[in-house]
């Protein structure tokens, strides 16, 4: 039986100048990624001077993360007043949090910026990534310390945001102020919090063309854009068909 063909990837370096065009201040170099449409369609979302925050919702492996940082350092070539936030929750599973842990909040979420850290190795050349880190250009935030946080031309990157309750991602939403984008990136099928999940909620809520006219887009990955491996997309397909 002969196989199926898989979707060809953009490979055309044209095609991501052409987004790019206007990011002209090059301080950071990436390194060269291929593209599908899909993510290209993101890409011109998250680059769109009019959208101010973007939900992206899909199975493990299908580049939400990488897309969402991708697209925040190019933002962040453009306009080198930015600053780039990663937040994330501090909860391990459950009610189940490390807040007795020994340091301060930079220690407490080092362990959480992996996924970050990991992806900023992957498109950066050798050496930027520690180097944005040390400047602090790029941080991280856990979502319980937002209240009263401000963010002016301060490009945010919401990771699993499964594992945020409504309130907490009704704070999230709350801190943008001048300048600034939201990139919420979310998992329905792998939150932590058991049923406390506002992520499905609030991309509903939004989920409309009125939201969309005023900068909040919603953007959906599903099984078919697995880009891990072609295992991952077996088994997210068959829990996905047992629902």
């Amino acid at each position: 039986m002969a196989r199926k063909r898989k979707k060809p990837e953009i490979v055309d370096e044209k095609e991501i100048t052409k987004i790019t065009s206007s990011l002209h201040k090059k301080n950071v170099k990436l390194k060269k990624i291929s593209l599908t449409d899909k993510q290209l369609a993101l890409l011109k979302i998250i680059f769109d001077k009019e959208s101010s925050i973007i939900f992206i919702s899909g199975p493990a492996g299908t580049s939400k993360t990488y897309i969402a940082i991708y697209g925040a350092l190019q933002l962040y070539n453009m306009n080198n007043e930015r600053g780039i936030t990663y937040v994330r929750t501090i909860a391990e599973s459950g009610e189940k949090s490390l807040g007795a842990l020994p340091g301060e909040m930079a220690e407490k979420i080092n362990p959480y910026m992996m996924p970050m850290n990991e992806k900023l190795d992957e498109l950066l050349v050798p050496g930027q990534a520690s180097n944005l880190v040390e400047a602090n250009i790029i941080k991280g935030m856990p979502v319980n310390y937002l209240r009263g946080a401000s963010w002016m031309d301060e490009i945010v990157i919401a990771d699993e945001s499964q594992n945020f309750t409504f309130k907490e991602l009704t704070t999230l939403m709350t801190r943008l102020g001048r300048g600034s984008k939201l990139i919420i990136c979310g998992d329905p099928m792998q939150s932590d919090i058991n049923g406390k999940s506002g992520f499905a909620d609030m991309y509903s809520i939004f989920n409309d063309e009125e939201s969309k006219e005023k900068g909040i887009h919603t953007f959906h990955f599903g099984a078919e854009d697995i880009k891990r491996s072609e295992i991952l997309k077996f088994v997210i397909t068959k829990i996905q068909n047992k629902k």
